[in-house]
């Protein structure tokens, strides 16, 4: 098997276990909901039912992930050149929103029960809340190797962990309740683990909203790029740089080589974009070449702005 063959093939069976883990999350994440709900009404915790209601905004997040997840796989047409594969971009932007309503809602309900305190059923919290910290914990582990490459799968990720910290906070708050008996223990750890949820999702929303922008992605340096143009053999000057995500995967750039007609060839062209995917990071690079006697074209022909 060829490299082509070789990387294909994992990157199939890669696409096919992810696609497989988004689904089992879903469904075990919103048969968990229905549960957590339920005691939660029973047990008359907050807590409880805050974390369902998070768990349900996530499970919502879930579906919108791997929704965009698949059109990402579906091929180009001749309406959208560029495939669909910008819908992982607004999946993560979606799911970054979606935590920040989460944490509005529970802090809210949360203020509501410090003035008016109300007896929960901390044993059954305790319990419960537990079963959360090993279904979210578990489904947070499918997605930690896609988390790294995929800004997409990140959000998912986080929305798990996050899901898992409000369980240890539910927990805590059990466990306390019963050894005190101080009731806005409840809401008041509702409120602590809100500002961690808080904390993880802002780089998530900063991130998406940057490539949902095209603004050059966060693990891109465009100095170090333009400086490795630049230095190329026979390059004068470097033009209209532009770098951008064209999903959580994928970068690409486009760029103006001003370059002598003795060192402009084919193999330049195919070592350079090789360099910019193996060093760089950008899979998807077009490049100009032009002859100093070609003119300035940022002044000529080029309308638009560095």
């Amino acid at each position: 098997m060829n490299e082509d063959a070789h990387h294909h093939h994992h990157h199939h069976q890669y696409t096919k276990d992810l696609s497989k883990a988004f689904l089992f999350s879903i469904v075990l994440n919103f048969l968990f909901v229905i549960i957590e709900a339920a005691y939660g009404f029973y047990a008359n915790s907050l807590s409880l039912i805050a974390d369902a209601g998070h768990n349900l905004g996530d499970v919502a997040g879930l579906v919108i992930a791997w929704l965009a997840f698949r059109l990402a796989q579906w091929k180009p047409t001749t309406k959208r050149t560029y495939g669909f594969s910008k819908a992982t971009v607004l999946a993560a932007l979606s799911n970054a929103i979606f935590l920040f309503i989460a944490v509005g809602a529970i802090t809210r309900e949360a203020i509501g029960r410090i003035i008016n305190p109300v007896p929960p059923d901390a044993g059954l919290m305790v319990w419960v809340a537990f079963a959360g910290i090993v279904v979210n914990t578990a489904t947070a582990l499918m997605f930690l190797k896609g988390s790294k490459f995929d800004l997409n799968v990140r959000g998912a990720f986080l929305h798990m962990i996050a899901d898992a910290a409000v369980s240890v906070g539910v927990v805590i708050a059990g466990l306390l309740i019963s050894a005190t008996g101080i009731l806005i223990i409840d809401p008041l750890t509702s409120i602590l683990v809100s500002i961690v949820i808080l904390i993880g999702t802002w780089r998530l929303f900063k991130d998406s909203l940057n490539l949902a922008l095209d603004a050059v992605p966060e693990d891109i340096d465009y100095n170090a790029v333009v400086e490795y143009l630049s230095g190329l053999p026979g390059v004068t000057d470097v033009h209209h740089v532009h770098i951008w995500g064209l999903s959580t995967t994928s970068v690409a750039l486009t760029a103006h080589l001003v370059i002598s007609c003795a060192n402009a060839k084919p193999e330049l062209l195919s070592s350079i974009k090789e360099e910019l995917r193996d060093h760089y990071g950008i899979s998807h690079a077009t490049l100009q070449f032009e002859t100093p006697d070609f003119g300035k074209c940022r002044e000529r022909l080029c309308k638009l702005n560095q």
